[in-house]
């Protein structure tokens, strides 16, 4: 089964390491990567084509090749609807969402929460459950992703690999900060997109076009399927398969689930997250940002293309091996009894493309896995840095803060290697399906939440933190259900033991459901406690986004502000005028001068004097960095644009549906 590379492959892999690493080291010479500001928000100087490439990138992650893929070849066309769904998700990001994070001038969403609601707690309850997202999910998915096509493809050996690739990536992440992780996304967006390109052109070519793609697939089942009765139902395509929308109660995503309970994992994955969020705030202005979550939604559009007619296609041409049947002999070619549609686009990419071409596509696989891994590291080490070390840390300096967060990431590293083991022992099945369940088990209260805190200015701090609470219970009490019993596998003949509360709710209807339980909550709770004062809402909620008042800070905060502004010492510890003083760099060795050079490289820190910021000084910088103006000619064609856009989409999902 495994394919051998040939000294092609391995060139053009290691011409990719090469450029990738240099356009990161270059991006580390950017200036104020010494400030939270310039770390992790890119100094908030970042142009429209880079910040939508990164985008783009941050989501095409390994996932996408593996569990896409693998399910457009089980299931068909209906897995599209979550590409061409989050268009108008991405959209919203620009033109409802990032206008109210950067009026309020927050850096990360726990911050925005602290800011909205007050308190303490949901601050901190949303950092602490950010990072166990990121380490369960997104570094989970990308690591199980790229074992599998690392070690059942290639044969190489996978800690091995997972190191390289966590150490390249680590190297301009932990040195450069959110500006490095935004250009080499970008140079890997090229890369991913003209791979996959190379492969759906070829793949399409080889099944005689789309016709033949239309007339094969139907009838891609093992010989054993078509001749036994007990493995017809589960080795044969889906009558529907190609049609988006499926069937309310026997549809694989049935259409009530892909309409509203998809919407609320779509709101959080593009709105709410904290790695896709922060591309959009690192923009210089809301113009550049807007047209970033545009490009990105743009290029979403072709998500079909690229990964779901690979993945049916891949079916038609090795139908023995991606579309088996039978428990046994799906174990013995990818030691999986669920399926092997998992490896359909790796098992394209390995058979069909030529020596050199097919190490572009490893190239743009490991862009992928490399890409997200990077976004979820930097987006994980400012929400610890800022949200979680600063409550602990309050006059902590920059300098710490820039080592805080360098740390951060190389712990999220070793646990990625340490969950390396637990993950081959899982078995994924579908993974995308298994991706997004547990993704509706977890998130759907925090939707919620943001929804409501945006556009109801009654929410109160108690009503979303005990919303929170009961939408945690019922979300762990229906994954607890899930994960208790498998379900038997398609041939198997064994009996579903599963609870009706999972055999008869697909967990899209059960996002339905928890959206509605923690709604009730929230609501309920806040009509019984006492409001926020009208002056601690200015510029936090949709209604108040103009507001020309800040929000209204409590002491704690105010000492907070002090502390990001001044470097760790309050203003009041300060003298009133400019204090200018030369540091004089003394050492015994050109030695020690290139170890300190390197120790303020690596680390983030500047040696040199701090300066005192007035009052006035301090307001004029958060206006400039709150402010949600722009050019109103660019904002028109962006409207225009957005508006096309969704036309698109709408028609796509009607012809396609």
């Amino acid at each position: 089964m495994v394919e051998k590379l040939v000294w092609e492959d391995y060139l053009t892999i290691g011409l990719y390491f090469a450029i990738v690493l240099a356009v990161g080291l270059w991006s580390t010479c950017r200036p104020n990567r010494g400030s939270a500001s310039g770390y992790f928000l890119a100094s908030k100087s970042m142009h429209w084509i880079p910040i939508g490439a990164s985008i783009y990138a941050s989501n095409i992650g390994a996932p996408m090749f593996i569990g896409l893929a693998g399910t457009a070849a089980a299931k068909g066309f209906s897995v599209t609807i979550y590409e061409w769904h989050a268009i108008y998700f991405l959209i919203a990001l620009g033109w409802v969402f990032v206008p109210v994070y950067v009026a309020c001038g927050a850096y990360t969403m726990p911050e925005y929460l602290r800011k909205r609601f007050g308190g303490r707690r949901i601050r901190l309850y949303s950092s602490v459950l950010s990072i166990v997202e990121y380490i369960l999910h997104n570094i989970s998915a990308e690591v199980y992703s790229g074992a599998i096509f690392m070690q059942q493809l290639l044969g190489w050996n996978i800690y091995l690999c997972v190191f390289i690739i966590l150490g390249v990536t680590a190297v301009y992440t932990i040195a450069g900060g959110l500006a490095s992780v935004i250009y080499t996304d970008t140079l890997q967006t090229v890369i991913l997109i003209a791979g996959a390109t190379v492969v759906t052109v070829m793949s399409l070519t080889e099944v005689g076009g789309w016709s033949g793609l239309l007339t094969r697939y139907p009838m891609a089942a093992t010989n054993y399927t078509l001749q036994n009765q007990t493995f017809y139902e589960c080795g044969m395509p889906r009558e529907d398969a190609f049609h988006i929308w499926r069937d309310a109660t026997t549809g694989d995503i049935p259409w009530p689930g892909a309409v509203f309970g998809l919407t609320t994992l779509g709101l959080f994955t593009w709105c709410q997250d904290q790695v896709i969020v922060q591309r959009c705030l690192s923009a210089k202005n809301l113009g550049h940002a807007k047209a970033g979550s545009l490009l990105a939604a743009f290029l979403k559009l072709f998500g079909f293309l690229l990964f779901i007619v690979p993945g049916l296609i891949s079916r038609i041409l090795y139908t023995d091996d991606i579309g088996c049947a039978d428990p046994q002999k799906c174990f013995d070619f990818c030691q999986n009894e669920a399926g092997c549609s998992n490896l359909a686009y790796p098992l394209l990419v390995l058979r069909l493309l030529p020596a050199g071409v097919r190490g572009v596509m490893l190239a743009a696989l490991l862009a992928a896995l490399m890409s997200s891994l990077t976004s979820v590291f930097n987006s994980a080490s400012c929400i610890v840095t800022l949200d979680i070390w600063r409550q602990f840390r309050k006059k902590a300096k920059e300098t710490e803060l820039m080592i805080v967060g360098r740390l951060t990431i190389l712990v999220l590293i070793g646990v990625s290697i340490l969950w390396l083991p637990i993950l081959q022992q899982s078995q994924g099945g579908i993974l995308w399906f298994y991706l997004q369940a547990v993704k509706s088990y977890l998130v759907v209260p925090w939707c919620m939440l943001f929804l409501l805190g945006f556009f109801w200015k009654r929410m109160t701090e108690q009503g979303a933190f005990w919303g929170l609470m009961v939408g945690l219970v019922v979300g762990l009490i229906r994954m607890g259900l899930d994960f208790a019993i498998s379900a038997p596998n398609c041939g198997s003949g064994d009996e579903d033991k599963r609870f009706d509360v999972v055999k008869k709710v697909d967990f899209l209807h059960f996002a339905m459901i928890l959206a509605g339980v923690s709604t009730i909550a929230m609501v309920s709770i806040s009509l019984f406690t006492q409001p926020r004062e009208e002056k601690k809402l200015y510029r936090v909620t949709w209604w108040t986004r103009h507001a020309v008042p800040e929000p209204e800070l409590t002491d704690d905060e105010y000492e907070e502000e002090d502390v990001k502004q001044n470097g760790g010492e309050t203003s009041k510890d300060q003298p009133e005028q400019l204090e200018v003083q030369e540091i004089e760099f003394q050492s015994s060795s050109g030695l020690s001068n290139f170890s300190r050079y390197l120790r303020n490289w690596l680390c983030g820190t500047v040696e040199q004097p701090q300066k005192y910021i007035s009052p006035e000084e301090k307001a004029e910088i958060r206006k400039k960095l709150t402010s949600i103006k722009h050019n109103s000619k660019w904002g028109r064609v962006l409207n225009i644009c957005a508006v096309i856009l969704g036309t698109m989409t709408a028609f796509l999902l009607g012809y396609f549906g």
